[in-house]
């Protein structure tokens, strides 16, 4: 099947999440073209941003997981390639 490039963006609000999400985003390492995470101290935050490269079916699949996390809100933007 023919992979695309996508951004996930991810707000974690509860920062116990932080173990949940970096086990899945072990789970799905191969797909994992770069990661950045910046943690926003004065609002009690971290946002991270990774891009993947991978079938849509897996990208939804990982996007969905990180989004059933307590505490952490998800959004996927595709490439159109």
């Amino acid at each position: 099947m023919e992979t695309r490039v996508a951004l996930i963006g991810i707000i974690v609000e509860d920062l116990d999440a932080a173990e949940r999400i970096n086990t899945l985003l072990h789970e799905y390492n191969q797909y994992v073209i770069g990661r950045m995470g910046l943690p926003y101290r004065e609002k009690g935050i971290s946002i991270i941003s990774v891009v993947v490269n991978a079938e849509a079916d897996i990208i939804s699949t990982l996007a969905g997981k990180l989004g059933m996390v307590k505490g952490v809100n998800v959004k996927t933007i595709y490439s159109k390639k």
